[in-house]
């Protein structure tokens, strides 16, 4: 008798549990859908372990046919007993092998049926769940249960509808109807079912394509589009070599205003193509098409063993308005007889050349320079100084097509150089400084140069000071040894080319030891004479480094320089 009991226990299991090595799924929903699905399954002991093992190979044929994983189907198993028990999280299995082996090896609980706590972790796992989703997929929690005792879960299942959770319920008993009824998501029919135990077979396609409604992708997207091109991307739900796509795509809205029609399109003159796209596409690039113009694109999947899931998907998009270079004209680099110009964008494509007109405003000689269409940017020399220009970028197209657009601009003054500058040694570290420049728009002087205190060898400590036009000399102390002098004019626009003397450190020495002589011979004013004449003759340097440091590396003098006339 025991081994007749066993013996039927174990055709049961055969007849219960497919095999985990079947590959061959009828009606295989394929790449058709991505989201989350949690089921809570009652595992109290309310429930018998022949009802439990019929409610797990009913979960079995239910998910079968869906691809498992990220970008996929993720599904969990969350148990009901006196305590909530998680079987296996939503990132467990990928395969359908290993989430056919997870249920496979299910146990049940036994014990009270504490909905409401499970609920509660419910919550807490498709909250995490969605975290860190670039796109917020479905959620679909499915609910399966004896009807005994549900508790108080309106609460609960409330939170989780608002929370974008789709409810769906099994019952296996006949009671508490009233209550699955309110906590399920509308429509009732398709997401509350009442079945016995021996029948819940029946409504295994019904509760899928359910699912699948819920959880469908069902979207072709526009990644990319221009004024006469778009990218449409999908997801592959395609699956043997004899598999193909339908595609289409129309302008509703034509430039003139009329409206293109799926029909052949001839009459209306709108834009109409069909193609026939393979069965592993997943992107097309459209062509040709019209600026700013509303085009209709939808794609229908083919397939010779696959009807059930495929739908036609579709999408509208507008293509961009058409700009024509030259949208953008930049003038830069802006001196006394040269400015560069730029313009853009760049339509290699569609420009065969580029002509740039410039002359002085108001009634200045025109010039012209022609370039390649490849080019957005040109050096225009030879200007006058101080002069406003009319600069007229064109740009002629190989449809005959013209485009030009217009900017003013500006050379810069000549701004003269500091005309002369001298060091007179005062003291150890102090120098008399004197300089002499041109009046015509001046607008005063920059003096910069090296202090004595630095806390870092290799990194001097300038000061820096500005003085008004009429100041022609000033005292400088606590300068470094052999430390540059610089000054600058300074004009409306910008600082001039200025001079720098280099003050020598053996200076302020022969200084100190003439005055320490014991027959004190040499008077100050004669030895001043004799020290600067020994200075090297000051120079002009390169442009940037005349100026010396910039105003952010300059800080306040120690002493505030003062003219000595004062």
């Amino acid at each position: 008798m025991m081994e007749w009991l066993g013996f039927s226990c174990l055709l049961l299991g055969v007849l219960l549990w497919p095999s985990r090595t079947q590959n061959v799924v009828p009606g295989t929903a394929l790449n058709c859908c991505e989201g989350d699905i949690l089921l809570l399954l009652d595992s109290s002991g309310s429930v018998s372990s022949y009802e439990f093992s019929r409610l797990l190979h009913f979960l079995s044929e239910l998910l079968l046919p869906f691809s498992l994983g990220r970008g996929q189907v993720r599904a969990g198993l969350l148990q009901v007993g006196t305590e909530p028990h998680l079987e296996f999280g939503l990132d467990a299995h990928s395969t359908q092998p290993g989430l056919q082996g997870a249920l496979h090896r299910t146990r049940q609980l036994q014990g009270d049926t504490n909905t409401e706590a499970a609920l509660r972790q419910v919550q807490g796992l498709l909250a995490r769940a969605g975290a860190g989703d670039e796109l917020e997929l479905p959620k679909v929690l499915v609910w399966l249960t004896d009807g005994v005792q549900p508790g108080m879960v309106d609460g609960p299942m409330a939170e989780l509808r608002r929370a974008g959770v789709s409810l769906l319920a099994v019952s296996t008993g006949h009671g508490n109807y009233q209550v699955l009824q309110r906590v399920v998501t509308p429509p009732i029919e398709s997401h509350l079912y009442f079945v016995d135990i021996d029948d819940i077979s029946i409504i295994t396609e019904d509760l899928r394509e359910a699912i699948i409604e819920l959880i469908r992708v069902e979207r072709l997207r526009v990644v990319q589009v221009s004024s006469h091109s778009a990218v449409l991307q999908w997801r592959p739900v395609l699956g043997s070599n004899t598999d193909f796509y339908s595609f289409l795509h129309y302008s509703s809205v034509l430039p003139g205003g009329g409206e293109g029609q799926p029909n052949g399109g001839a009459s209306s003159g709108g834009q109409y193509h069909r193609r026939t796209l393979p069965g592993d596409a997943s992107w097309v690039e459209l062509r040709d098409l019209q600026p700013d113009t509303i085009y209709t694109a939808s794609l229908t999947p083919n397939s010779q063993s696959n009807h059930d899931y495929l739908n036609t998907l579709s999408v509208t998009f507008t293509t961009q308005p058409e700009v024509l270079s030259p949208a953008v004209v930049t003038v830069t680099d802006s001196g006394p007889d040269r400015v560069r110009v730029s313009w853009g964008p760049l339509q290699t494509e569609h420009v065969q050349r580029y002509q740039i007109e410039y002359g002085a405003l108001p009634s200045g000689q025109v010039h012209t320079v022609r370039l390649h269409g490849h080019q957005n940017s040109t050096l225009l020399t030879g200007l006058e100084p101080d002069t406003q220009y009319l600069v007229t970028v064109s740009a002629l197209y190989s449809t005959g097509k013209e485009k030009a657009m217009s900017v003013k601009a500006c050379t810069q003054e000549v701004l003269p150089a500091l005309a002369d500058l001298q060091l007179t040694p005062v003291g150890r570290d102090a120098v008399q400084v004197r300089w002499w420049g041109h009046d015509e728009g001046l607008r005063g002087y920059w003096l910069n140069w090296e202090r004595g205190e630095t806390q870092s060898p290799s990194r001097p400590a300038f000061s820096c000071l500005y003085l008004p036009p009429g100041s022609l000399s000033t005292l400088l102390t606590h300068l470094a040894p052999s430390s540059r002098v610089c000054v600058s004019p300074v004009y409306r626009m910008a600082r001039g080319l200025g001079l720098c003397c280099t003050a020598r450190t053996q200076t302020a020495e022969l200084f100190q030891r003439w005055v320490s002589r014991p027959d004190g011979g040499v008077g100050v004013a004669s030895l001043s004479q004799r020290v600067v004449n020994t200075l090297p003759q000051c120079f002009p340097l390169p442009d940037t480094e005349a100026r010396g440091p910039s105003l952010t590396d300059c800080s306040r003098a120690p002493q505030t320089p003062q003219d000595p006339s004062d």
